[in-house]
């Protein structure tokens, strides 16, 4: 393959032709084309990374609740609710996209569970939108990236505040978000204070001793379900 076909490779991508039709186009192998466009995502993956810099974003949902109680200040009267779904996604290149997913108890633990980083074409992506929000009635809407770090960060260093760290794979997750800045700052906590509400895998003695010793008697509200809450299988 030449510099010139190369290029006409490049320009033909970005008018959204697939592989197989610019290779129809320009009488290559559709291995060819599918190599050479693998190739040069994986380059520009590498630099973006030496910089520093990271792929451009495609979407960032939050589940409505969430989105209601964090960034719109309503009060959730519900107190079996504190769970929230951040969506993070990048597209390193058109119609690719890598996606994490965070679990946010907003009012205690922190970062809950978190999923990723995986990669999906555009049919795949969209499908995996509907399902990571299927247990949340209400739906979700879309944020910036600034409202998600928000989230997710401040969450985080709340929890921290608490006792508590945050879910064991955060740190491969962590990298799409990015850098947070501070803002905007967010009240987590219900009513002024920690609210715990158990999960079905959460060690539930460990966690209220743990907001015995850090908060101390009567400054936390918790709420405990036979069998866990099974508010959210992640």
């Amino acid at each position: 393959m030449n510099p010139e076909q190369q290029q006409e490779i490049i320009d033909l991508r970005a008018r959204k032709l697939t592989p197989k039709q610019i290779a129809r186009k320009l009488g290559l192998k559709v291995s060819e084309v599918n190599a050479f466009l693998q190739n040069r995502a994986q380059e520009t993956a590498l630099v973006r990374a030496a910089s520093g810099e990271l792929d451009p974003i495609a979407d960032c949902f939050v589940d409505t609740n969430c989105a209601k109680s964090l960034l719109e200040g309503n009060s959730n009267n519900d107190p079996s609710s504190g769970l929230g779904l951040v969506f993070v996604a990048r597209s390193p290149a058109p119609n690719r996209f890598q996606v994490c997913n965070y679990l946010i108890d907003y009012w205690c633990l922190g970062v809950k569970d978190t999923l990723g980083p995986r990669n999906f074409n555009s049919s795949k992506y969209e499908q995996f939108i509907d399902a990571s929000y299927d247990n949340f009635l209400d739906g979700y809407r879309e944020i910036t990236i600034e409202q998600a770090r928000a989230i997710v960060f401040g969450a985080a260093d709340y929890a921290a505040k608490l006792g508590f760290t945050p879910h064991k794979d955060f740190q491969k997750s962590r990298p799409l978000l990015g850098e947070w800045s501070g803002q905007p700052q967010l009240e987590f906590g219900r009513n002024g204070k920690p609210y715990y509400v158990d999960g079905p895998y959460d060690n539930q003695q460990k966690i209220i001793q743990t907001l015995q010793k850090n908060v101390g008697e009567g400054n936390f509200d918790f709420m405990l379900q036979a069998g866990g809450s099974g508010l959210f299988n992640f």
